[in-house]
């Protein structure tokens, strides 16, 4: 599956450079005949603006998240090789774990709370995941800075460590 999504990038690079070439030789035609073919000018217009949005906007344009509910935690991490884990908790009782690290992972499901400990149920692993917490817990701290405590993460029962993210939003008690 991996070198399936390699080979699209390189595809989608290679067309991104042939559309380059493209626009630069009807340019070149443009000139040579003085700006007056008018179907010309509009292909020119058109690959441009495809361009243009394509180089400004490489994720899209529209903000899907926006789409979606307000989120009332936010929890992340970074780390080795600049590796960054956000946990997202929603209005309607769902979460989503999106995990970057060459590549994206998304893992979602929904999440109930019961005082300072989250329950996660009913989740749909991202790719390349192969289990995922079944709780974790609200550690608050008092510390300046951006973070208000740590979410620690725990895969089941018998786990002692856990993996604490960072808490740089929490509005589950309000």
């Amino acid at each position: 599956m991996e070198i399936f999504a390699m080979l699209t990038f390189v595809f989608l690079i290679v067309y991104f450079l042939v559309l380059i070439v493209i626009l630069l030789g009807q340019l070149y035609l443009s000139i040579k005949e003085k700006f007056n073919d008018k179907q010309r000018l509009g292909l020119i217009g058109l690959l441009t603006s495809v361009l243009l949005l394509t180089f400004l906007y490489p994720n899209g344009h529209i903000n899907f998240e926006k789409l979606e509910s307000n989120s009332l935690l936010i929890a992340q991490r970074e780390g080795a090789a600049n590796c960054m884990t956000t946990l997202k908790l929603k209005e309607d009782n769902t979460f989503i774990e999106r995990n970057v690290c060459f590549g994206v992972t998304e893992t979602k499901g929904k999440y109930r709370l019961s005082g300072d400990t989250i329950y996660f149920e009913n989740v749909s692993l991202g790719r390349h995941v192969k289990k995922f917490y079944q709780f974790a817990v609200i550690v608050d701290k008092e510390q300046e800075g951006k973070y208000s405590g740590d979410l620690v993460r725990y895969e089941n029962y018998s786990d002692t460590t856990g993996i604490p993210l960072w808490i740089s939003k929490n509005e589950l008690k309000k």
